[in-house]
Protein backbone atom coordinates (compact mmCIF):
# COMPACT_ATOMS: atom_id res chain seq x y z
CA UNK A 1 0.00 0.00 0.00
CA UNK A 2 1.06 3.57 -0.69
CA UNK A 3 0.91 6.43 1.82
CA UNK A 4 0.44 9.85 0.21
CA UNK A 5 0.97 13.05 2.20
CA UNK A 6 0.25 16.60 1.06
CA UNK A 7 1.40 19.26 3.54
CA UNK A 8 -0.49 22.51 3.01
CA UNK A 9 -0.48 25.77 4.91
CA UNK A 10 -3.74 24.93 6.68
CA UNK A 11 -4.22 21.18 6.35
CA UNK A 12 -2.12 18.04 6.02
CA UNK A 13 -4.08 15.73 3.71
CA UNK A 14 -3.23 12.05 3.93
CA UNK A 15 -4.34 9.11 1.83
CA UNK A 16 -3.66 5.40 1.62
CA UNK A 17 -3.90 3.65 -1.76
CA UNK A 18 -4.26 -0.03 -2.44
CA UNK A 19 -3.20 -0.03 -6.06
CA UNK A 20 -5.23 2.75 -7.70
CA UNK A 21 -7.98 2.69 -5.06
CA UNK A 22 -8.03 5.25 -2.25
CA UNK A 23 -9.02 3.18 0.78
CA UNK A 24 -8.28 5.59 3.63
CA UNK A 25 -8.01 9.35 3.97
CA UNK A 26 -7.74 11.84 6.77
CA UNK A 27 -6.82 15.46 7.30
CA UNK A 28 -4.82 16.98 10.13
CA UNK A 29 -4.39 20.63 11.01
CA UNK A 30 -1.06 22.06 9.91
CA UNK A 31 0.83 22.84 13.09
CA UNK A 32 4.46 23.86 12.80
CA UNK A 33 4.89 23.37 16.55
CA UNK A 34 3.87 19.70 16.56
CA UNK A 35 6.71 17.24 16.89
CA UNK A 36 7.35 14.23 14.69
CA UNK A 37 6.24 12.01 17.57
CA UNK A 38 2.94 13.85 17.98
CA UNK A 39 2.11 13.54 14.29
CA UNK A 40 3.52 10.02 14.19
CA UNK A 41 1.26 8.79 16.98
CA UNK A 42 -1.77 10.29 15.25
CA UNK A 43 -0.88 8.63 11.96
CA UNK A 44 0.02 5.21 13.32
CA UNK A 45 -3.26 5.13 15.26
CA UNK A 46 -5.18 5.25 11.97
CA UNK A 47 -2.75 3.56 9.58
CA UNK A 48 -0.95 0.26 10.14
CA UNK A 49 2.74 0.98 9.38
CA UNK A 50 3.37 -2.66 8.48
CA UNK A 51 1.02 -2.45 5.50
CA UNK A 52 2.68 0.61 3.96
CA UNK A 53 5.25 -0.22 1.27
CA UNK A 54 5.91 3.26 -0.07
CA UNK A 55 5.50 6.94 0.88
CA UNK A 56 5.37 10.10 -1.23
CA UNK A 57 5.20 13.64 0.15
CA UNK A 58 4.48 17.06 -1.32
CA UNK A 59 4.85 20.14 0.85
CA UNK A 60 4.58 23.92 0.77
CA UNK A 61 5.66 24.14 4.44
CA UNK A 62 9.43 23.44 4.58
CA UNK A 63 9.68 22.93 8.38
CA UNK A 64 6.99 20.25 8.30
CA UNK A 65 8.56 18.45 5.35
CA UNK A 66 11.48 17.57 7.59
CA UNK A 67 9.03 16.45 10.29
CA UNK A 68 7.20 14.06 7.98
CA UNK A 69 10.41 12.71 6.51
CA UNK A 70 11.39 11.83 10.08
CA UNK A 71 8.00 10.20 10.69
CA UNK A 72 8.39 8.12 7.52
CA UNK A 73 11.69 6.71 8.71
CA UNK A 74 10.91 6.29 12.42
CA UNK A 75 7.31 5.04 12.28
CA UNK A 76 7.07 3.41 8.83
CA UNK A 77 10.76 2.50 8.33
CA UNK A 78 10.69 3.91 4.80
CA UNK A 79 12.49 6.73 2.99
CA UNK A 80 9.82 8.86 1.32
CA UNK A 81 9.82 10.15 -2.23
CA UNK A 82 9.57 13.96 -2.03
CA UNK A 83 8.06 15.99 -4.85
CA UNK A 84 10.76 18.37 -6.06
CA UNK A 85 12.79 19.46 -9.11
CA UNK A 86 14.22 15.99 -9.77
CA UNK A 87 10.86 14.23 -9.83
CA UNK A 88 9.49 12.87 -13.12
CA UNK A 89 6.00 14.31 -13.67
CA UNK A 90 5.28 13.94 -17.36
CA UNK A 91 4.61 17.69 -17.59
CA UNK A 92 6.49 20.42 -19.43
CA UNK A 93 6.77 23.46 -17.17
CA UNK A 94 6.27 26.72 -19.09
CA UNK A 95 6.78 28.96 -16.08
CA UNK A 96 9.42 31.68 -16.00
CA UNK A 97 10.63 30.64 -12.54
CA UNK A 98 9.68 26.98 -11.99
CA UNK A 99 11.26 27.02 -8.52
CA UNK A 100 8.49 29.38 -7.42
CA UNK A 101 5.75 26.84 -8.13
CA UNK A 102 4.19 25.17 -5.12
CA UNK A 103 4.47 21.39 -5.16
CA UNK A 104 0.70 21.09 -4.75
CA UNK A 105 0.06 22.95 -8.01
CA UNK A 106 2.34 20.59 -9.92
CA UNK A 107 0.78 17.52 -8.28
CA UNK A 108 -2.74 18.70 -9.15
CA UNK A 109 -1.68 19.35 -12.75
CA UNK A 110 -0.25 15.83 -13.04
CA UNK A 111 -3.53 14.36 -11.81
CA UNK A 112 -5.66 16.43 -14.20
CA UNK A 113 -3.46 15.66 -17.23
CA UNK A 114 -3.57 11.96 -16.43
CA UNK A 115 -7.27 11.70 -15.52
CA UNK A 116 -8.93 14.24 -17.82
CA UNK A 117 -6.51 15.06 -20.65
CA UNK A 118 -7.24 17.98 -22.94
CA UNK A 119 -6.71 21.64 -22.03
CA UNK A 120 -7.80 22.24 -18.45
CA UNK A 121 -8.03 24.83 -15.71
CA UNK A 122 -7.56 23.70 -12.12
CA UNK A 123 -9.13 25.72 -9.32
CA UNK A 124 -7.80 24.81 -5.87
CA UNK A 125 -9.71 26.22 -2.91
CA UNK A 126 -6.96 26.02 -0.32
CA UNK A 127 -5.35 28.60 1.95
CA UNK A 128 -5.05 30.58 -1.28
CA UNK A 129 -7.40 30.13 -4.23
CA UNK A 130 -5.15 29.11 -7.11
CA UNK A 131 -5.88 28.79 -10.82
CA UNK A 132 -3.61 26.67 -13.04
CA UNK A 133 -3.74 26.40 -16.83
CA UNK A 134 -2.75 23.14 -18.49
CA UNK A 135 -2.48 22.61 -22.25
CA UNK A 136 -3.63 19.53 -24.15
CA UNK A 137 0.03 18.51 -24.51
CA UNK A 138 0.59 18.49 -20.76
CA UNK A 139 2.26 21.89 -20.62
CA UNK A 140 1.90 23.74 -17.33
CA UNK A 141 1.36 27.28 -18.61
CA UNK A 142 0.91 29.29 -15.41
CA UNK A 143 -2.08 30.67 -13.59
CA UNK A 144 -3.43 33.10 -11.02
CA UNK A 145 -3.46 33.32 -7.22
CA UNK A 146 -6.16 34.97 -5.11
CA UNK A 147 -6.87 35.02 -1.35
CA UNK A 148 -8.49 31.88 0.01
CA UNK A 149 -11.95 31.69 1.53
CA UNK A 150 -10.60 30.79 4.97
CA UNK A 151 -8.23 33.76 4.92
CA UNK A 152 -11.11 36.03 3.93
CA UNK A 153 -13.32 34.77 6.77
CA UNK A 154 -10.56 35.37 9.30
CA UNK A 155 -9.74 38.80 7.87
CA UNK A 156 -13.36 39.96 8.22
CA UNK A 157 -13.37 38.81 11.84
CA UNK A 158 -9.93 40.10 12.82
CA UNK A 159 -9.90 43.42 10.95
CA UNK A 160 -13.37 44.64 11.89
CA UNK A 161 -14.84 45.54 15.27
CA UNK A 162 -18.36 44.14 14.82
CA UNK A 163 -18.24 41.28 12.30
CA UNK A 164 -18.23 37.79 13.87
CA UNK A 165 -16.34 34.66 12.91
CA UNK A 166 -18.84 32.58 10.94
CA UNK A 167 -19.53 29.08 9.72
CA UNK A 168 -19.63 29.17 5.94
CA UNK A 169 -22.85 27.62 4.65
CA UNK A 170 -25.08 28.62 1.76
CA UNK A 171 -27.46 31.38 2.90
CA UNK A 172 -31.18 31.35 2.13
CA UNK A 173 -30.90 34.39 -0.15
CA UNK A 174 -28.33 36.68 -1.73
CA UNK A 175 -29.74 39.76 0.01
CA UNK A 176 -28.93 38.88 3.60
CA UNK A 177 -31.32 39.92 6.37
CA UNK A 178 -28.78 39.37 9.15
CA UNK A 179 -25.06 40.05 9.46
CA UNK A 180 -24.02 36.38 9.39
CA UNK A 181 -26.25 35.70 6.39
CA UNK A 182 -24.87 38.78 4.62
CA UNK A 183 -21.30 37.61 5.18
CA UNK A 184 -22.10 34.11 3.92
CA UNK A 185 -23.69 35.60 0.83
CA UNK A 186 -20.74 37.86 0.11
CA UNK A 187 -18.22 35.07 0.52
CA UNK A 188 -19.95 32.26 -1.37
CA UNK A 189 -21.40 34.26 -4.24
CA UNK A 190 -18.42 36.60 -4.31
CA UNK A 191 -15.98 33.72 -4.71
CA UNK A 192 -18.23 32.05 -7.29
CA UNK A 193 -18.08 35.22 -9.38
CA UNK A 194 -14.32 35.50 -8.78
CA UNK A 195 -13.85 31.97 -10.11
CA UNK A 196 -16.15 32.46 -13.09
CA UNK A 197 -14.51 35.76 -14.02
CA UNK A 198 -10.95 34.46 -13.89
CA UNK A 199 -11.85 31.19 -15.65
CA UNK A 200 -13.54 33.04 -18.51
CA UNK A 201 -10.51 35.28 -18.96
CA UNK A 202 -8.12 32.31 -18.82
CA UNK A 203 -10.16 30.44 -21.43
CA UNK A 204 -9.61 33.31 -23.86
CA UNK A 205 -5.86 32.67 -23.63
CA UNK A 206 -6.04 28.88 -23.32
CA UNK A 207 -9.06 27.33 -25.05
CA UNK A 208 -12.81 27.92 -24.87
CA UNK A 209 -13.40 24.21 -24.37
CA UNK A 210 -10.94 23.81 -21.49
CA UNK A 211 -12.33 21.57 -18.74
CA UNK A 212 -12.49 23.20 -15.31
CA UNK A 213 -11.67 20.94 -12.35
CA UNK A 214 -12.09 22.18 -8.78
CA UNK A 215 -10.52 20.75 -5.65
CA UNK A 216 -9.81 21.79 -2.07
CA UNK A 217 -11.89 22.15 1.07
CA UNK A 218 -14.36 24.75 -0.22
CA UNK A 219 -14.71 23.39 -3.75
CA UNK A 220 -18.09 21.69 -3.40
CA UNK A 221 -19.66 24.69 -1.70
CA UNK A 222 -18.58 27.21 -4.35
CA UNK A 223 -19.00 24.86 -7.33
CA UNK A 224 -22.73 24.73 -6.72
CA UNK A 225 -22.93 28.47 -7.45
CA UNK A 226 -20.33 28.60 -10.22
CA UNK A 227 -21.24 28.58 -13.90
CA UNK A 228 -17.80 27.50 -15.10
CA UNK A 229 -16.69 24.62 -12.83
CA UNK A 230 -17.27 21.31 -14.63
CA UNK A 231 -16.27 18.85 -11.94
CA UNK A 232 -15.15 18.66 -8.31
CA UNK A 233 -12.44 16.16 -7.41
CA UNK A 234 -11.88 16.33 -3.66
CA UNK A 235 -8.88 14.02 -3.67
CA UNK A 236 -7.15 15.37 -6.77
CA UNK A 237 -3.86 16.04 -4.95
CA UNK A 238 -3.71 12.55 -3.47
CA UNK A 239 -4.39 11.07 -6.91
CA UNK A 240 -1.59 13.20 -8.33
CA UNK A 241 0.83 11.93 -5.71
CA UNK A 242 -0.10 8.34 -6.51
CA UNK A 243 0.47 8.93 -10.23
CA UNK A 244 3.85 10.62 -9.64
CA UNK A 245 4.93 7.72 -7.43
CA UNK A 246 4.06 5.28 -10.23
CA UNK A 247 5.98 7.31 -12.82
CA UNK A 248 9.10 7.43 -10.66
CA UNK A 249 8.93 3.84 -9.51
CA UNK A 250 8.90 2.61 -13.13
CA UNK A 251 11.59 4.83 -14.59
CA UNK A 252 13.31 6.68 -11.77
CA UNK A 253 13.54 10.47 -11.24
CA UNK A 254 14.53 12.39 -14.40
CA UNK A 255 13.28 15.87 -13.63
CA UNK A 256 10.27 17.40 -15.32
Amino acid sequence: MLLTIDIGNTTVLIGVFDGKKLIEHLSLSTDREKTADEYGILLSARINPKKIKGIIISSVVPPLLETFEKISKQYFHLSPLVVGPDIKTGLTIKYDYPQELGADRIVNAVAVHHLYRGPAIIVDFGTATTFCALSEKGEYLGGAIAPGIGISIEALFEKTALLPRIELIKPRRIIGKRTVESMQSGLIYGFAELVDGIVRRMKKELAKGAKVIATGGWASLVAGESKTIDEVNTFLTLEGLRIIREKNRKSGPKGH
